[in-house]
Parts: structure tokens; C-alpha cells; sequence
């Protein structure tokens, strides 16, 4: 047995095959992947790493496991399921890229995905089918993928799954800010397992008198996006990260297969060695990318500029042909429009007063909150749409709508 001191958390405690599971390579490996990418550019704090969040995913598993196991909710459950689950919890990160999310932005396939043959092959597998149970790899990449019809899928991938639930007071924490509050006390003894009728069968569900708790989750959550994670000096290192990656993938000089076998620090020492540039070299020092120019998405209603974050190829021509009417060479002008429809997202079963069980999703529900206007409303406030330049410049909103208009 081990005890893990975790600064948000205190002790973790983690023995037996989670132990081992800790100790595998691609376990290892995201100590050496920040969590927040490239924030420590902006809050210097941030250098937590995706492992540390990984452990914090493991102890919360371990804590709501145990007090549905003493509220005798787990007696339906399979013997097994709950090492299934908590070992999820461990592994829900380890097909993650260097830099957190950024290169998801640019086509590179989802890190759930890229998951997929660490788990169902090599180390991992090996302890997951020797100590916990024949088919755990299988079971707990179907947890990861949100595919598994266990009652207690929604505590890996859901709503309110405990990865949600660590990241934005561990992020809060590092960063130094004040946003990131939870009621996490009251937010796992709220959990429960209920039959929930659109499923048509056993799902993890929250108790309606702790509404309130789900509240300070997605504020916790809208004000992390608007105030660090989408914070406009942490959105132009990584435009200029991504743009870097890209290049180096058009040239050939890294394999989009390899990425996921770096490190922070690794990935950035190989596009040195193989492909040097002037961003490569301006992240390194932080000479960060201007604003010329920005809009929140509230003030874009009508105009349809979603494809700059889901057509790669598309964006990349506007900021090129962009760059070359204001005189700037390729490269040199970054758009900007992050895109996380599910970031306030809320789709699950409530246990009502009175014993019903009614469910809570963007339609709203009668009593709780106004989903369908708060969550389009805050998340219009947090995105914005920023055109970064290598130097400092104006461009007026208008010319940029009529270009991408164009392009």
C-alpha cells in the first residue's frame, strides 16, 4: 500500500493493481504532460501534470464507490465492476497528446481513442485481465469511450463524472484563481444509482435536493473557460502551437501516429531537431502572438464560422490568405474560435422529493436550472473569435467577417 500526498486532495491511498497500473509506462508517461497546456505561459503555477489529475479522477472513484457501497447501491453490481470503474478512472487520460487538448483542435484523433490499444494491449492489459478480471481492458476502454452499459458509467464519462469534478478546483487551484469552486462533499453524496426510464435500465443519477451542487460545477466550469482556459494570452500560444505542430506534419518531419508517444518537453525538443522555426522559437521565449483582432460569440448570431474549428484545411487557407492581404507571410496570422459544445452540457437522471425519477438535459426541467438560456448564454460569453498576429496590428471586425466570408 502507498500513500500519494496530492496538494488538493491531501492522502491518496493506492495499492494492488492500481499500484502497478500507476507504475506502467503510459501511466508514467503523463507526468510529463502539463495538464493546462500552455497556461503556465499566463499563470506560472500551472505546470500540474495530467498524472497528478489522474490520481485525483482515482481517489474520487475510490471515495463515491465507497459510500455507494455503505448506502448498499453497489448490491446489484457486479463483484468486479467497481476495481473496473476506479481502474477507468486511472487510465481515463493516458492517450492524451503533449499539451493537453490543442492538437485534438487540428484533426488529430481523440485521446479516448488513441487510448484504446494501451489498454486492450501490453502492460496495462496484461495486469487489467491477471488481477482484475478476464475482460477489464475491454470493459474499461468502454467506460473511457462513455460506451459501456454499466450502472456506473456516468462516473467515468457523464455529466458529472469524477474527471469534471477533480480538473476544475485542481486547475483552479495550481493557476492561483479563485473560480473553480465545488461543492465536491456535497456533490458525491448526492450520487446515487437509479432506474432510469430513458435508459431503460440502472444509471448513476444526483438527488434533487442537491441541484445546487450541480450549480457550482457548471460555474466552476464556465468561469475556468472564460478565465483560463479560454483566457486570450494562454488561446495564442496555443494558435501558435497548433500552427507549429501542423507544419511539421504537412513536411513530413513527425508522423501524426508518433505524437501521442511524447512528452511535453519531448515533442518540442523533436521539432527543434527537426524542423526549426520561428514559433517554435517564440513559444520557447514567450513572444506570444497579438490581438488585432477579437468579438465574444454572443455578437457573431447568423454567421456560420463553426468550420474554423472543425475544417482544419479550410481555416488554415483564410489565415494564409488573410495574412497575405495585410502584407504578414504564412503563418504569421492565427485565427481563433474554440469550440466545446459540451462544456456546460448536462444530460442525466434526477431522483425526485418524491421519488420520481425525472431527467435534467439542455431542455431543462421544472425547478432546476434554466439550462436552455444559461448554458447558451455563458458559453457565448466565454468563446470568442481572435485573429492573432506576429505583430502588433489592428484589424477592424468587419474586414475580418468579410474575409472569412470570402474564404
Amino acid at each position: 500500500m502507498a500513500f500519494i500526498r496530492d496538494p488538493l486532495w491531501n492522502n491518496i491511498r493506492i495499492d494492488g493493481p492500481f499500484l502497478r497500473l500507476a507504475d506502467t509506462a503510459v501511466v508514467q508517461r503523463l507526468r510529463y504532460v502539463r495538464q493546462l497546456g500552455l497556461a503556465h505561459l499566463v499563470y506560472p503555477g500551472a505546470t500540474h501534470s495530467r498524472f497528478e489529475h489522474a490520481m485525483g479522477a482515482f481517489h474520487l472513484a475510490n471515495r463515491t464507490l465507497a459510500r455507494l457501497d455503505e448506502a448498499g447501491m453497489l448490491d446489484r453490481i457486479a463483484p468486479d465492476e467497481p476495481e473496473v470503474v476506479a481502474a477507468a478512472a486511472l487510465l481515463h487520460d493516458v492517450g492524451h497528446y503533449p499539451f493537453s487538448h490543442a492538437l485534438e483542435e487540428i484533426g488529430a484523433m481523440h485521446h479516448e481513442a488513441v487510448a484504446e490499444p494501451m489498454i486492450t494491449a501490453g502492460e496495462v492489459e496484461k495486469i487489467l485481465r491477471a488481477e482484475i478480471a478476464e475482460d477489464a481492458p475491454e470493459r474499461v476502454f468502454a467506460l473511457m469511450r462513455g460506451d459501456s452499459v454499466s450502472p456506473l458509467q456516468g462516473l467515468i464519462s457523464g455529466s458529472i463524472d469524477l474527471d469534471k469534478t477533480d480538473y476544475p478546483k485542481r486547475d483552479a487551484l495550481m493557476c492561483g484563481v479563485p473560480y473553480g469552486e465545488i461543492d465536491v462533499d456535497r456533490l458525491l453524496h448526492a450520487l446515487v444509482i437509479v432506474d432510469d426510464p430513458h435508459l431503460g435500465r440502472a444509471a448513476v443519477g444526483v438527488l434533487e435536493k442537491a441541484l445546487s451542487a450541480l450549480e457550482s460545477l457548471l460555474f466552476a466550469k464556465y468561469q475556468m473557460y472564460r478565465n483560463v482556459y479560454w483566457h486570450h494570452a494562454v488561446r495564442s500560444p496555443t494558435a501558435m502551437y497548433k500552427r507549429l505542430v501542423a507544419d511539421a506534419l504537412r513536411a513530413g518531419a513527425i508522423e501524426s501516429g508518433a505524437l501521442v508517444a511524447h512528452t511535453d518537453e519531448g515533442l518540442l525538443h523533436a521539432l527543434r531537431a527537426r524542423t526549426p522555426s520561428d514559433l517554435l522559437d517564440a513559444i520557447l521565449s514567450r513572444r506570444l502572438y497579438k490581438r488585432a483582432m477579437e468579438c465574444p460569440a454572443a455578437e457573431l448570431d447568423g454567421i456560420d464560422l463553426e468550420w474554423i474549428a472543425e475544417d482544419h484545411d479550410r481555416a488554415r487557407r483564410a489565415e494564409d490568405a488573410m495574412a497575405d492581404r495585410l502584407g504578414l507571410a504564412p503563418g504569421e496570422l492565427l485565427i481563433d474560435y474554440p469550440q466545446k459544445e459540451q462544456m456546460l452540457g448536462l444530460d442525466l437522471p434526477v431522483l425526485t422529493r418524491d421519488g420520481r425519477v425525472e431527467r435534467l438535459t439542455s431542455e431543462g426541467m421544472a425547478g432546476a436550472i434554466n439550462l436552455p438560456v444559461l448554458a447558451d448564454q455563458l458559453y457565448r460569453s466565454a468563446r470568442w473569435l481572435r485573429v492573432f498576429t506576429k505583430t502588433r496590428r489592428r484589424i477592424e471586425k468587419r474586414d475580418v467577417l468579410r474575409m472569412l466570408s470570402e474564404a
